[in-house]
């Protein structure tokens, strides 16, 4: 069986690639990957022997048609993911996120292959602090910033593409990732670099906002059960249940796993447009699919933390060389 990962040299990609290999072999693993500031070819050097990897954009249409016709499954990562970076150009964010899901959905409709898009819990806008409600796969779409806007746009897309053209495809909507080979500009791993680096953690305004962290590993798992039994046209949300924990609440424990003060952080600008609240209810695809996470709750995210720390901490030459400029970057912002 052959597998066509997009975005395999970024952060969940990656992860999918080596959860594959480790637990499905009988996958035969071909990447493409822009190797945007988000790709790192540290992140498979590893598997190198045993995928083939090509660099290239998913809006090349003559390159997409030939991979695409030369594999049995699409498992659609690649995208512009990070909110900081769509308010300051959303541009890019329109042509790998729209275009290049276009042009992956007519490469499939062409060959007839199967495709699974990989989307985000942002495509719901948020919800108040207590709003005790969930996204499920009923939830109307508010996307709130560029990012999440062309997301929610390559999802419609791909709905009207098995619509109207009766493509094989399925799509899932997952919270707010982490674990090992995350960028650092993101939440988590910044915070944990920072601590590494002898800085003092960032806190985005009063931290109240709340996300369902969810460990990569986990959602890999749940993508692949959506490729093995999933009927086609379905949607499926993925979440962790970890939607009672804030970001001032992630950095303590950060703070506390790694020997500091649970107050060892220091507060800067929010972000504009800072949703509030992500809650995902996953209860369809622990139902149908028979899914369960294993990080899951205060204690399971406590155990994926420490999991992602030892990583960070033994990967140093993974990361050092970008940190001094991201800090730089964030500090011109105030953050």
């Amino acid at each position: 069986m052959k597998l066509l990962v997009t975005g395999g040299a970024g952060f969940i990609g990656s992860n999918f690639v080596h959860y594959t290999l480790k637990n499905r072999p009988e996958y035969e693993i071909t990447i493409i990957d822009k190797m945007t500031y988000a790709g790192n070819m540290g992140n498979l050097s590893s598997v190198s022997g045993q995928i083939e990897f090509i660099e290239g954009d998913i809006c090349d249409t003559e390159l997409m048609d030939k991979l695409i016709s030369n594999t049995d499954i699409v498992v659609h990562f690649a995208a512009e993911s990070h909110n900081d970076n769509s308010i300051r150009n959303p541009r890019p964010f329109l042509d790998t996120n729209i275009v290049g899901t276009y042009t992956i959905l007519e490469a499939v409709r062409k060959y007839d292959k199967r495709l699974h898009h990989i989307s985000t819990d942002e495509v719901f806008g948020d919800l108040e602090l207590d709003d005790p409600n969930r996204f499920t796969e009923e939830t109307p779409y508010e996307p709130s910033s560029p990012y999440s806007a062309t997301k929610a746009g390559s999802d419609h897309l791909v709905r009207a593409w098995v619509r109207t053209f009766g493509i094989k495809a399925t799509i899932s909507n997952c919270s707010n990732n982490y674990g090992p080979r995350q960028h650092i500009e993101k939440f988590i791993p910044r915070q944990i670099t920072n601590i590494v680096s002898d800085i003092k953690p960032k806190l985005y305004g009063t931290g109240e906002q709340v996300r369902d962290w969810i460990h990569v590993d986990d959602h890999n798992e749940a993508v692949h059960l959506i490729i093995d039994k999933s009927p086609m046209g379905e949607t499926w949300i993925i979440g962790a249940d970890n939607d009672h924990v804030n970001n001032k609440s992630v950095i303590e424990m950060i703070c506390e796993l790694m020997g500091k003060g649970q107050d060892w952080y220091e507060h800067v600008n929010d972000r504009p447009g800072h949703d509030m609240r992500y809650a995902m209810d996953s209860s369809k695809l622990r139902r149908e699919l028979g899914w369960k996470p294993q990080y899951t709750d205060q204690d399971g995210m406590k155990n994926g933390l420490l999991q992602t720390i030892d990583w960070y901490k033994n990967n140093q030459d993974w990361w050092q060389s970008q940190k001094a400029e991201i800090e730089a970057n964030y500090a011109k912002q105030g953050q």
